[in-house]
């Protein structure tokens, strides 16, 4: 067989299966993410259709006990007002700064977009939502991982008091150290999706996402982005360009 005729074949193999999977997600009358690009995109297409179709759509992962908490190394950025570190943003860095030297006290997180009540919170304003803390693994896509315990208040709770418009599908991510992803509303609205503000008992440390981080702990750690800034809700799939992980080769879905 020649190349060109197996590549087509299997093109027309993995629209199949696309084809398929959006009969098998009910609701989902628009496109499916991701479906961007090229044969790789498609292959991540093919993953998260699979695990929409085959997995419940809300199974819980394992929770650890107090003894079992670990190490845990922090990556990437560890301080976006540090310009010596990657993804620094000298814009996002110096407003960073500016907060971090306050306590926070001025920081605001944005709920924008597909809500009824578009809006700002502060630390305070989470911490007046009823809290939640659970002891995780975090699967690094780099091999490693970590058992951690989380302080926050569920993603849900704070999306149901923004009012989430019908037409909502997914949530996008904006940070401080110039990064974003999203998720599928089924992952924001997953009863162990949490935006974090405390960690091991303590505060969110800064090399680990002070004041606050997302914990999805339904994928792989890049997931979970650090240094919150706005959230986005929105009714149309967008990979986020060079701000998302995709920039380096990463899947826009990375469930486990």
């Amino acid at each position: 067989m020649k190349t060109n005729q197996l590549i087509t074949r299997r093109n027309a193999i993995i629209a199949g299966m696309a084809a398929v999977g959006g009969l098998l997600l009910p609701g989902c009358s628009k496109k499916l993410p991701p479906t961007y690009g090229n044969l790789l995109r498609m292959g991540d297409l093919l993953t998260y259709t699979a695990h929409r179709a085959l997995l419940p759509g809300q199974s819980l992962a394992r929770e650890y006990s107090h003894k079992d908490i670990s190490s845990f190394p922090a990556i990437g950025n560890t301080n976006p007002a540090d310009p010596g570190k990657p993804y620094h943003n000298a814009a996002h860095g110096q407003t960073y700064g500016r907060l971090r030297d306050n306590g926070f006290a001025d920081w605001r997180l944005s709920i924008e977009g597909r809500v009824a009540r578009p809006g700002s919170y502060s630390l305070a304003d989470l911490k007046r939502f009823p809290s939640q803390t659970q002891i995780t693994k975090h699967m690094c896509e780099e091999g490693w991982s970590a058992i951690g315990e989380w302080t926050g208040v569920p993603l849900r709770r704070v999306l149901e008091t923004a009012g989430i418009l019908p037409s909502a599908r997914f949530v996008n991510f904006y940070t401080y150290d110039d990064t974003a992803d999203g998720l599928d509303m089924l992952d924001a609205l997953h009863p162990q999706t949490i935006i974090a503000y405390g960690m091991n008992g303590r505060d969110l440390p800064i090399p680990h996402g002070a004041p606050v981080r997302l914990r999805v702990e339904t994928q792989l750690g890049y997931k979970s982005v650090k240094y919150l800034q706005r959230i986005i809700v929105t009714d149309e799939f967008d990979d986020l360009g060079k701000l998302g992980p995709l920039q380096n080769g990463w899947s826009w879905y990375a469930g486990i």
